[in-house]
């Protein structure tokens, strides 16, 4: 999921581009606009650069130990053939 300093900064930029005659509601539209985000957000179902890193580290790792276990499979066929 994007963190909350993302969200914050998309919310500053959409504020930004706000009309002048607007800025008198102009915290309650960024308020809305953090919430809107945030729920468009959830439902993505979106994983943090953390959690990617740590499954991809996962994922190595159990790749290395397929490969082991192919070479042992392969040794004790051989020498049962």
């Amino acid at each position: 999921m994007l963190d909350a300093k993302k969200i914050e900064e998309f919310a500053d930029k959409f504020s930004q581009s706000i009309p002048p005659g607007a800025k008198a509601f102009q915290q309650d539209i960024e308020k809305s606009f953090k919430e809107m985000l945030q729920s468009i957000v959830a439902k993505m179902d979106l994983v943090t650069r953390e959690e990617f890193d740590v499954q991809k580290k996962v994922l190595s790792r159990t790749r290395e130990k397929i490969e082991q276990l192919e070479k042992i499979v392969s040794q004790l066929e051989e020498k049962n053939s």
